[in-house]
């Protein structure tokens, strides 16, 4: 019984690998936010954005 599933990302991918690509990104968005954002958004911006599209491909990836 395998959890393997095709979403919009272009691999073959289970749970763990999405989890695992969501924390990437929420890491990356953070770096990103600190670098260009942080002087006009506070951080939990990026927090909830990171949030969101976490949710996202953990849901639909």
């Amino acid at each position: 019984m395998s959890d393997r599933r095709e979403g919009f990302l272009p691999i073959k991918t289970n749970t763990f690998d999405r989890v695992f690509i969501s924390v990437v990104l929420f890491i990356a968005i953070g770096l990103l936010w600190m670098r260009f954002l942080e002087q006009a958004l506070p951080l939990w911006g990026a927090a909830v954005l990171s949030a969101l599209v976490g949710q996202w491909i953990i849901r639909k990836g």
